[in-house]
């Protein structure tokens, strides 16, 4: 006759088997679904491109020439033929010297501070109907060709990898780059820190009419 003690151990052993086993189905560190992304799917989400230099531009080029027929078959439906506008559509031209103005006119031209982030926004959102379907060849003679309309570039200019960075546009050096309002900088305190009493508020968005408030319904915002 078997004792418990000789029924149990072998039950015991089997469960811990099973206990391993299932312990190494599943990978360190993971949830134990899904699967790694390919470089491929990677690469179809990392488009992004750096505007101060160009980082993450593609190879390829487009001349103004090949921009200006790409543009009137994509862009001028919504951009006007040189870039003045449709109904609600955006100008990419003009606008130049009335950012402060009343009514300033943000465009490619007056506002835009890089050329690189040009091609990236052109890359990855035009046309609008159909984004990011255009070839890199036709992004970049896009970009030359906006650029000319807005006597930024030369019409023998060429756009390409190298060619965009150098761009100077003429609201480059308007654009803060470092944010200096001193709770975006100081890194917590942990010790020996500023005695609160000594803090002293040096300026304020107070009556500066800069932020909207809501003094009833939606619909009835005003400015402060």
């Amino acid at each position: 006759m078997y004792s418990s003690r000789k029924i149990c151990l072998p039950i015991i052993a089997i469960l811990l088997a099973c206990a391993a086993s299932l312990a190494g189905a599943a990978e360190p560190g993971s949830f134990g679904y899904g699967s790694v992304a390919t470089p491929a799917q990677i690469g179809g989400w990392d488009i992004d491109v750096r505007g101060e230099d160009g980082t993450g531009l593609p190879p390829g080029k487009g001349t103004v020439d090949r921009g200006a027929e790409v543009y009137a078959e994509q862009c001028a439906a919504c951009h006007g033929t040189f870039g003045e506008g449709e109904g609600r559509f955006p100008k990419l031209v003009g606008g130049v010297g009335s950012l402060r103005d009343e009514r300033p006119e943000p465009t490619v031209g007056s506002y835009w501070p890089f050329a690189p982030t040009l091609w990236d926004y052109i890359n990855r959102a035009m046309p609008m109907q159909a984004p990011h379907t255009l070839s890199a060849d036709d992004v970049y003679a896009l970009t030359a060709y906006i650029l000319n309309l807005n006597d930024l570039v030369p019409h023998e200019f060429v756009a390409d990898r190298n060619s965009l960075p150098k761009v100077k546009m003429r609201n480059r050096d308007n654009f803060i780059w470092t944010d200096p309002r001193p709770d975006t900088v100081t890194k917590p305190c942990m010790n020996d820190c500023v005695n609160a009493a000594d803090v002293r508020i040096s300026s304020t968005a107070e009556g500066r009419n800069l932020t909207p408030r809501t003094t009833g319904p939606l619909d009835t915002m005003q400015q402060k």
